[in-house]
């Protein structure tokens, strides 16, 4: 599961039409980023949330004011568990920005540093430190989303289903207004690849490891979306927990796209790859039907 190489190769293809706008000498990603409006938003880059080197995290404010107190979606991007740079994902950032909401996309530590289940501690931490803080960037405390694509869904939905790492940081997962999962893998055993193994440890635990094995019926609002073209993440990991889920009285809800493989779930949210829209619009939907009734919007 290596989705940052991945998008990579797929923003290279996209970059071929746009490279000399920018430069050819850029990255795939520096390429797209150029591109994504920087205008609508304010940075505020590289907060420590902790003391180590990758516990930092970047807030981007929207500039126009649409929500008295906006909603905050915080975004753990993907990487195999093993790489990722939270400076990759402004145009993450960019797509919820420009609706009005707060991001916070955290760096967390990776294999070989942290195995699971460490890789959790630094998502966590950072949730903590977002509940406690973001009010003071102009976010809603009370209206955090859990978010995040491959590996990242994967850290977001088992914080949500697994009490027990919000809870070493003094939270639950009843503190967060819901959690949206893009392309995760929530029930990927038996592993196959030597790598994998070795980040989760002996076979007789690797189950701890699956967020489907948590599933009690009492999580937040659960968004899933899902690629049926995703060769990397296989689509049963969604259609298997949000059955599991179903079975158990938990609200969730699935989103298919035919035609998406793995990187798409990612990339169509950037402004020149979004077209109409398709991958974003389900996921604003649900951010604004759980962050309030009538939420009180100023402007558009």
């Amino acid at each position: 599961m290596k989705p940052n190489r991945a998008i990579k190769k797929l923003l290279s293809l996209a970059a071929l039409g746009i490279s000399a706008t920018v430069g050819v000498a850029c990255s795939p990603v520096k390429t797209l980023n150029a591109l994504v409006p920087a205008s609508g938003y304010q940075l505020q880059a590289d907060i420590a949330y902790g003391d180590l080197p990758r516990q930092k995290l970047d807030i981007y404010s929207p500039k126009q004011a649409v929500y008295v107190q906006p909603p905050v979606v915080l975004f753990y991007y993907g990487g195999g568990w093993e790489e990722g740079n939270k400076a990759d994902y402004k145009f993450v950032a960019e797509a919820f920005t420009s609706k009005g909401y707060v991001v916070v996309i955290p760096d967390y530590r990776v294999y070989p540093e942290v195995k699971f289940p460490g890789v959790m501690e630094d998502p966590a931490k950072a949730a903590q430190w977002v509940k406690k803080h973001i009010a003071q960037y102009g976010g809603n405390e009370n209206k955090v989303f859990l978010a995040g694509h491959s590996a990242g869904a994967h850290l977001a939905v088992m914080m949500s289903l697994n009490p027990e790492y919000l809870a070493k940081v003094g939270i639950t997962p009843a503190d967060f207004a819901g959690t949206i999962g893009l392309a995760g893998p929530y029930d990927f055993l038996p592993l196959k690849s030597a790598r994998l193994k070795e980040i989760f440890g002996p076979e007789a635990q690797r189950w701890q490891s699956q967020p489907i094995e948590y599933v009690s019926g009492n999580n937040a609002p659960m968004l899933l979306l899902v690629g049926l073209k995703d060769g990397t993440v296989w689509k049963h990991n969604t259609f298997n927990l949000a059955a599991k889920i179903r079975s158990k009285g938990g609200p969730v809800d699935v989103v298919e796209y035919p035609n998406y493989g793995h990187v798409d779930m990612v990339a169509k949210l950037a402004k020149p790859l979004r077209g109409n829209g398709e991958l974003l619009k389900p996921i604003l939907n649900f951010i604004q039907t759980h962050s309030s009734e009538t939420p009180t919007v100023l402007a558009h």
